[in-house]
């Protein structure tokens, strides 16, 4: 299996979109689908930074083998196993729309400022 592959599955498993995974790396969505896809050669540093975003060791990834959605499915866990992948989940969506809000409310700071300037000064001399 490939490394693309092996992103792809992990990001499956972790219920990631490509979309969530590109902005997680900072990166555009055709960017990390070519990552998926073997089309871009992957950089140490951004292998680092998906498989913290995976929770996956790098030796997994350089790996022969990683388990897929269909082995993972069939695996038993525990409700407290469950419930640590969930928050996982939650806790890396919160933080994606927290980044998205920060960058709105930047957008709409930078308007008003903007229109405040533009204004006609009325006044009485």
């Amino acid at each position: 299996m490939e490394i693309g592959e092996k992103i792809r599955y992990a990001r499956l498993t972790k219920g990631y979109s490509q979309e969530n995974m590109a902005d997680f790396l900072g990166i555009s969505t055709s960017a990390y689908g070519d990552i998926e896809r073997n089309k871009t050669e992957l950089t140490l540093s951004r292998a680092k930074k998906l498989t913290n975003i995976l929770k996956m060791s790098i030796l997994e990834l350089l790996g022969e083998e990683i388990q897929t959605p269909e082995i993972l499915l069939n695996t038993p866990k525990t409700d407290l196993a469950l419930l640590r992948e969930e928050t996982e989940k939650l806790r890396a969506e919160t933080n994606y729309w927290r980044e998205k809000f920060e960058q709105q409310v930047t957008i709409e700071a930078f308007k008003m400022i903007q229109s405040q300037y533009q204004r006609e000064k009325i006044g009485f001399r």
